[in-house]
């Protein structure tokens, strides 16, 4: 245990500390010079900057000395002369190696005066130390009540569809590792939400994320992490599957995933087909966990979401017509008769093996089957929704007036 010093030696060596101080400074300047190479390729601002936080640690460490009760917190003001900018240009890890450093020369200095200003410079460094990591702590606290603000904004102007010129600006601040495809998959907030867990689960996968909450809603922007170069690889996900993967980060409820769009900026088109979607599925009560928003086009129709309309039009009705009446002929009558081949053949005075091809080139050509009972309503709703807005029907004059 080492003895205390009397005032007078104390003074003393508070007289010598003041003399050396400019050298102590000038000293550690050049050992971080020598010894951490980041240190020295600096800009000669930013070395300039840190010279002063390792000069003001010197002097508050005399301060501290002189009078260890008079300002308890005298450690943290070291930082007040670092400029901003310094704090986003030196990691914690680098001002740990500062303050070490520092320490080691001043150590070396004080070395003959005796132990017990030897344990104060070792008990003032711990002091610095806490201090640099409370700086950092409220930093990174604050960036990420700013990140988590900024995320919001975000989400809120991809759900409403008022992107901005500044939203690419947002997205980058943002730290957005996602490349190509965007898709928007909406579902339940659970009870006890772990955002955390959300997005390890979503780095496992390969995809970065954007999450959204509002109120019982929870929304995520899901765009694949790999680089364009990687793009093309066998295992790379499907948003269905990655869906899958990422549902038990939801609440019970239905879940709906949009249709994939070329990029973040467009993923506006996704989220409004999968809000739509999620508005309807109850309609739909054996819908999957996850369901795709286009499986859910005629509950999205009937509900008067216009996306729908288009889409049941332009990628099922037009298609067909462009390619034969026929094949628009055979699928009305088909489902008109209850799906029954027979009866549809008498109908249209064809053998049942001239629908059966007919049927099958109606889903090379558009990709649905109409054999199938949930597709089959996928399919009448868009011949009922596109000769709704035919011309034919558009232009037809109305039944004369009697008497």
């Amino acid at each position: 245990m080492p003895t205390r010093p009397t005032p007078q030696e104390k003074a003393e060596t508070l007289a010598w500390l003041r003399r050396i101080s400019g050298d102590l400074a000038t000293a550690t300047i050049q050992r971080l010079e020598d010894t951490l190479p980041w240190y020295a390729e600096m800009p000669p601002a930013r070395r300039s900057a840190v010279g002063l936080v390792a000069q003001a640690g010197i002097s508050a460490f005399i301060q501290w000395y002189d009078d260890p009760t008079a300002q308890p917190w005298i450690a943290a003001d070291i930082f007040a002369a670092a400029p901003r900018e310094l704090l986003r240009s030196v990691s914690l890890t680098q001002t740990l190696q500062l303050i070490r450093v520092t320490v080691e020369v001043t150590e070396e200095r004080v070395a003959g005066r005796g132990e017990d200003l030897r344990e104060s410079t070792l008990l003032y460094s711990r002091e610095v130390a806490f201090a640099a990591a409370d700086v950092y702590a409220r930093a990174a606290e604050a960036r990420g009540l700013w990140d988590a603000r900024l995320e919001a904004l975000v989400v809120d102007s991809i759900l409403t569809g008022e992107s901005d010129e500044e939203l690419p600006s947002r997205i980058a601040a943002l730290g957005w590792h996602g490349h190509g495809e965007v898709a928007v998959l909406v579902g339940t907030t659970p009870p006890q939400f772990d955002v955390d867990h959300l997005r390890r689960l979503a780095r496992k996968l390969g995809v970065d994320v954007l999450i959204g909450v509002q109120g019982v809603r929870l929304v995520l922007v899901i765009g694949r992490a790999d680089p364009p170069g990687a793009s093309e690889r066998e295992d790379k996900l499907s948003f269905p599957e990655i869906a899958k993967r990422l549902e038990p980060g939801f609440g019970s409820g239905h879940l709906v995933l949009g249709p994939p769009v070329p990029a973040l900026v467009d993923a506006g088109q996704s989220a409004r087909a999968a809000l739509a979607g999620f508005a309807v599925a109850k309609a739909w009560r054996h819908a999957p966990r996850p369901v795709e928003a286009d499986d859910l086009l005629p509950e999205r129709a009937l509900a008067g979401d216009p996306l729908a309309k288009a889409t049941l039009v332009e990628r099922i009705y037009r298609p067909l017509q462009a390619h034969s009446t026929d094949l628009v002929a055979t699928l009305w009558s088909y489902l008109d008769n209850g799906r029954s081949l027979e009866a549809t053949a008498r109908e249209l005075f064809v053998h049942p093996n001239t629908v059966r091809y007919r049927l099958k080139r109606v889903s090379d050509v558009i990709g649905w089957d109409a054999t199938g009972p949930r597709e089959a309503l996928i399919l009448q709703t868009a011949l009922i929704i596109g000769s709704i807005g035919t011309d034919v029907t558009r232009r037809r004059s109305p039944a004369p007036r009697r008497g």
